[in-house]
């Protein structure tokens, strides 16, 4: 009879018990907790911070403090005697600068001008009032320029006499060549606020400038 092969058999007692693998490892050790850190202790020889600087940290910086002020000079008083008057000039001939003038007092006088503030000047003829108030005598008749209470009109040889007011008219109305070179100086001296000439722009522009 043929042979018939057999199967192995392996017995357990040749190779031992089997192990499974969740039982051939060891069980860990549980790691130990770590405790709170300890404070740091200060290197030799770097001092630790000071209490004052300990406080102070974290906290926002201190502005720098102001620069000192440095005082300012007072602005000067103005000077009266600097300010330069306006000039205003109205172009008329020798024959009608005098009724220029009139018109002139009269349109300040209509503004709110008082009559003391006015001088008017005449290069020529005498203004009708100025002629008048003279037949009474010269001390009546400066008597009244010191009084001040009323338009005053005077020649222009006696320009220098009169003491200024805050407008000045002058009515270039004739008289000698020269007269308007000496007189109109003078009325811009005594205006204190306005000076009004009345008669020939270009003979007027040629004393007191182009700019007039």
């Amino acid at each position: 009879m043929p042979l018939t092969p057999e199967e192995p058999q392996i017995h357990e007692s040749a190779q031992g018990p089997r192990v499974t693998p969740a039982a051939s490892r060891t069980a860990s050790t549980p790691r130990p907790v770590p405790g709170p850190r300890p404070a740091a202790v200060p290197r030799p020889g770097r001092p630790g911070p000071s209490p004052a600087a300990a406080n102070r940290a974290g906290a926002a910086p201190r502005p720098a403090p102001p620069a000192p002020r440095t005082p300012q000079a007072a602005p000067a008083a103005p000077s009266v005697s600097a300010a330069v008057p306006q000039i205003q000039l109205i172009p008329a001939s020798a024959e009608g600068a005098l009724d220029a003038a009139e018109e002139a007092v009269d349109l300040l006088l209509d503004t709110g001008r008082a009559p003391g503030d006015v001088l008017v000047l005449t290069t020529g003829d005498l203004h009708p009032w100025a002629a008048h108030e003279l037949s009474f005598g010269e001390a009546a008749y400066w008597a009244q320029h010191d009084a001040g209470d009323d338009v005053f009109y005077a020649d222009a040889a006696q320009a220098e006499r009169a003491s200024g007011r805050p407008v000045v008219v002058v009515a270039v109305n004739g008289g000698p060549a020269s007269a308007a070179a000496s007189v109109l100086p003078v009325a811009l001296a005594r205006a204190g606020a306005l000076l009004i000439v009345c008669g020939d722009p270009k003979e007027i522009n040629s004393v007191l400038g182009a700019g007039v």
